[in-house]
């Protein structure tokens, strides 16, 4: 006797910001997919390195959710977004290992008793972050520690803690950085306040006026920081960006439909309680266009 074939269910593709890799596979995925009868798969990287490929149809997607304005711009002017929608948002902050020889130091500075930035520059503290070319974060933290410079009257921040822009002795990738800083293999590093919380990692959190969380700073304060990557061959200036994290359905996604029923989930009450849940704040700020 023949067995009736049993259709599978449609694949349903999510590309997002590597720093959501627990929300979005852990719960915001498999809560749609179960609704919808469809198979949920998600791919996290790089902002900016997704934007790209997705620009260069090397990835298509039914959903790009970006951390800031700028890798969904990248594909505003590539013609493959037509507006994009801010789903959350969160803050830049200062992870560590509570497995590292300087974790009680680490505890005393996200108590207020002794200066984070002074716990960085002991020596043998290694510090993490992402690259700066590929992935927003790893502008993000620049930006940080620049505006740190200013807010704590502490010059050579950047210099003596972070060193070159590209020092590839601290550039991970972000889907690796937090389980890297878990597993010891670094005393600190940069994080999304979301993505950190979503790990239970220890952290210490930084002023509104460094953590780059606050939109009405953008203008006055934010704007007034930037520097420049050499991208294939060319200088670049980057300037600082609200973390808004941000979701379009790009112009040639397999399921135009299926991907907007996901934004509107996100946004949704139930969407925006699972953010809540793994330390995300509600978004802010206008759709893009």
């Amino acid at each position: 006797m023949t067995l009736p074939a049993i259709a599978s269910a449609q694949d349903f593709r999510v590309a997002y910001a590597g720093s959501m890799g627990a929300v979005m596979d852990l719960h915001l995925g498999p809560a749609f997919a179960k609704a919808q009868k469809v198979n949920y798969q998600g791919e996290g990287q790089g902002a900016y390195g997704l934007a790209h490929l997705i620009a260069g149809h090397k990835l298509r997607t039914d959903v790009f959710v970006s951390i800031t304005p700028g890798p969904i711009e990248v594909l505003i002017k590539a013609g493959l977004v037509k507006e994009a929608y801010p789903v959350a948002s969160t803050a830049m902050c200062i992870a560590y290992s509570p497995n590292s020889p300087y974790a009680k130091d680490f505890e005393k500075a996200a108590a207020g008793k002794m200066p984070w930035y002074k716990v960085l520059q002991m020596p043998g503290v290694r510090f993490g972050r992402t690259d700066p070319k590929t992935d927003p974060q790893g502008q993000n933290i620049i930006f940080t520690f620049m505006l740190a410079e200013k807010y704590y009257h502490q010059p050579d921040l950047v210099k003596n803690i972070l060193g070159p822009v590209e020092n590839q002795q601290q550039i991970f990738t972000e889907a690796s950085l937090l389980a890297r800083l878990k597993s010891g293999q670094m005393a600190a590093s940069s994080g999304y306040l979301s993505a950190v919380k979503s790990l239970h990692l220890p952290y210490i959190t930084l002023p509104d006026q460094i953590n780059l969380s606050d939109p009405v700073l953008s203008k006055d304060w934010y704007s007034k920081v930037h520097f420049t990557l050499n991208v294939d061959g060319k200088s670049k200036t980057v300037h600082t960006q609200p973390l808004v994290f941000y979701a379009a359905v790009p112009t040639d996604a397999p399921d135009p439909k299926l991907g907007m029923a996901f934004i509107h989930f996100m946004t949704s009450p139930a969407g925006q309680a699972m953010f809540n849940e793994t330390g995300y704040s509600a978004p802010k700020g206008p759709v893009l266009k």
